[in-house]
């Protein structure tokens, strides 16, 4: 039943995120494993991105939903409730806004991983992120639209996985400029 709320809570979150105008274009995850269930887990939000309303530009009221809710707020805690020291980090690279989330977990379940018995292969049902996001790669095997399941070798460390949401067109407005004007007025 707990398993179903936190399921039920990352859809509603999801579907908070992208029922709006925000989005980004794709996002990295990389599990880093430090003891048989324990590790750290870092996701990086590649080009936040507003979409147009129509054709009107939202991205200040965008840029606004970002910072009350991820910057100040508490979606991503709400995302993994049972991780600990969580960091966000809102930075420019490559010329587009990107952030990185860190955190910490004592189980894999706490972060969506899975495994039957300790030399079975790592597991991430990605049916859930399928709703927004597209599968790109990962080094790991991937089951497809049958299995929507990564499976990582029980011998790695080091599990990585990219998924695609919103590529940018003229439909998006970057959430740079945004950014920077934020970043000046904090200091």
């Amino acid at each position: 039943m707990k398993n179903l709320a936190v399921t039920s809570l990352l859809i509603l979150a999801v579907t908070f995120l992208f029922s709006g105008c925000l989005t980004v274009e794709k996002k990295e995850y990389i599990f880093e494993l430090t003891g048989e269930n324990s590790g750290r887990l870092t996701i990086k939000y590649y080009n936040i991105l507003s979409m147009k309303d129509d054709t009107t530009d939202v991205s200040g009221e965008d840029f606004q939903e970002l910072l009350s809710d991820y910057v100040y707020g508490s979606v991503i805690e709400e995302d993994y409730p049972n991780a600990t020291n969580i960091q966000k980090e809102f930075y420019e690279e490559n010329g587009v806004l990107c952030a990185k989330i860190t955190l910490d977990f004592n189980d894999l379940a706490a972060v969506r991983l899975f495994r039957y018995k300790e030399d079975s292969p790592f597991m991430l049902n990605l049916g859930n992120l399928l709703q927004s996001e597209s599968y790109n790669n990962s080094n790991g095997y991937y089951g497809g639209e049958i299995m929507p399941v990564v499976f990582w070798e029980s011998t790695l460390s080091k599990l990585s996985l990219i998924t695609v949401i919103t590529p940018p067109d003229e439909s998006t407005v970057s959430l740079l400029d945004n950014f920077l004007k934020w970043k000046e007025e904090q200091h």
